[in-house]
């Protein structure tokens, strides 16, 4: 199979093709042809800092179909359209190949009516924005309908990949949402998603407050 890697930590340019023997699936685990494989800053932020292994094969996210099944895993089936999350944690080899295997944890099945590009791009920012939603004091631990009615949640940047997750997240889970974004662009982007009310930060205020908030920041400079 073909697979991208690196074999010392760097800028892109220390990224290679090469040619490598297609992995067996162990006991419960998976191996999936991959369709479609995600990029996120995680991946290349990693790929500055000292490598746990001597050649690794970088990607996190991707999609694709189920190749071949190991020993004890009955949830899945050879021909399974699938999403994959957090694939290369702790592990050497992820999505930026032909084919990879995975814990059948890290493979989730991906509706016929999803693409494959959708799939690739759920794991990180998804996950991520899930974490964002859970992890508040009085906040759910886990999402559904219903689970975060009467709350109001601001999400920070709603059309990068987190935010607009985010507001999905949010919505699905009966939060008013409101967002910020930097452009009308981006606010379809935020709105598509979701959300209840866009602010366009790049605006500025245009209401009374605004005098006030700017004798404020020049108090504060001095």
């Amino acid at each position: 199979m073909r697979a991208v890697v690196f074999t010392e930590p760097g800028p892109s340019s220390v990224l290679t093709p090469v040619d490598r023997d297609l992995p067996e699936p162990g006991p419960g685990e998976v191996r999936v042809r991959l369709v479609r494989a995600g990029v996120n800053p995680t991946d290349w932020k990693r790929r500055q800092n000292p490598m746990d292994f001597d050649e690794v094969t970088p990607g996190q996210d991707g999609a694709g179909l189920v190749d071949a099944i190991g020993a004890g895993v009955d949830a899945l089936t050879v021909g399974d359209r699938v999403w994959l999350v957090l694939a290369q944690r702790e592990k050497a080899h992820g999505t930026a190949a032909e084919y990879t295997v995975q814990p059948a944890s890290h493979v989730v099945p991906l509706p016929d009516g999803a693409s494959y590009d959708l799939g690739a791009s759920l794991g990180v920012p998804a996950v991520t924005a899930h974490r964002a939603l859970t992890s508040a004091e009085f906040g759910p631990s886990r999402l559904g309908p219903g689970t975060m009615a009467g709350l109001t949640v601001l999400v920070a940047g709603g059309a990068g990949a987190v935010g607009n997750a985010a507001i999905q997240l949010a919505r699905w889970s009966g939060a008013t949402v409101v967002t910020t974004v930097s452009g009308p662009e981006k606010a379809a982007l935020a709105t598509a998603a979701g959300a209840h009310h866009v602010v366009n930060y790049r605006e500025g205020c245009r209401c009374r407050c605004r005098p006030r908030l700017r004798r404020r920041v020049r108090s504060n400079r001095k």
